[in-house]
């Protein structure tokens, strides 16, 4: 959990630095929620996620300097550089998307799979509250239902879809409950111990009986999107700035607490770790500052995964073609 908040602070100062361009999707204060799932599967279990994808691709395998080098646009990066902030991928992790909620039907394609190929394992299916009120999911459902496929399905309730706060957007604002015909969980998603429980028993469940919605709640996402936030009123704002102040808890301060409660570590063992990865942060940070980008040509690369022999793509200019491989 430390890796992930000291490498999206460090993502945070980047893209103000305009190092990293374009959109910075953070995973602040929600990453009780990926490190408690990814404690709960195996590597053989996958992953598909949302376009606020850092914390579940460091979780999935990817190092520190694979996504900031990622987010920087370098050839260091996990996907060379060309996916950016929403786009990043390892072995069984399909990614962030970047179109809300298109992920969730891939999942299910992914759990379709699984079941398909008789392999004991599951896919973990990632999206917002904003993303919830997408028709597509509910086609998702109903499909991964009908297959009873190993899905479970993870709402990350953190109050906010884009500027918009959840009680604007959605009727039922229990998400947990919106499966329907699919049973769910609500679990505490500052919580990283909750959340590891209720994900093991959503992986035994979904294997026996098909998919589960599981709904964890997390901290209000205070961070806007970076370049300034013209969904959100004056009054909203403060809102915001109410229930952020009102919310005590926190993933990572809540985790410290236990462990020095439970006399499993001192002040000073936590503050050595702290150091040290704020440090490797940094060095990982630096080195995606003055790493290579890719050349001019590697546009027309990894297009397919087994293109044809001497196959050729064409530009803007349909009289120019180039090979790719």
């Amino acid at each position: 959990m430390l890796v992930i908040q000291q490498m999206e602070t460090k993502a945070h100062e980047m893209c103000m630095e305009r190092v990293i361009r374009g959109f910075c999707h953070l995973y602040f204060r929600q990453e009780a929620v990926a490190v408690g799932v990814e404690h709960a599967i195996t590597k053989e279990d996958a992953v598909i996620t949302s376009h606020r994808a850092h914390g579940w691709t460091y979780m999935r395998g990817v190092s520190v300097l694979g996504i900031m080098a990622e987010l920087a646009g370098r050839a260091s990066g996990c996907a060379k550089g060309k996916g950016g902030s929403m786009h990043m991928y390892c072995t069984n992790f399909y990614g962030g998307n970047g179109i809300v909620g298109a992920q969730v039907p891939l999942g299910a394609g992914i759990a379709f799979a699984m079941k398909y190929s008789k392999k004991s394992n599951v896919c973990v299916t990632v999206y917002g509250d904003g993303a919830a009120n997408q028709g597509q999911i509910f086609e998702a459902f109903n499909m991964a239902k009908l297959l009873d496929l190993p899905c479970i399905f993870v709402c990350e309730n953190n109050l906010y879809g884009m500027g918009t706060l959840a009680e604007r957007a959605s009727a039922n604002t229990d998400f947990y409950k919106r499966g329907d015909y699919i049973p769910g969980i609500w679990v505490d998603g500052v919580d990283v111990l909750a959340v590891k429980s209720a994900t093991e028993f959503a992986k035994a469940f979904v294997l026996k009986n098909g998919p589960i919605l599981l709904e964890a709640s997390t901290y209000p996402r205070y961070q806007i999107y970076l370049r300034g936030d013209i969904f959100r009123s004056r009054e909203e704002v403060l809102k915001l700035d109410e229930i952020a102040y009102e919310w005590t808890r926190e993933p990572i301060r809540d985790m410290k607490k236990r462990i020095l409660s439970a006399e499993l570590a001192t002040v000073d063992d936590l503050q050595n770790i702290d150091n040290e990865i704020r440090q490797e942060v940094k060095v990982a940070a630096e080195r995606s500052k003055i790493d290579p980008e890719l050349p001019v040509e590697e546009v027309y690369t990894n297009i397919y995964h087994q293109p044809p022999p001497d196959f050729r793509v064409r530009g803007c200019d349909p009289t120019i073609k180039a090979a790719t491989r």
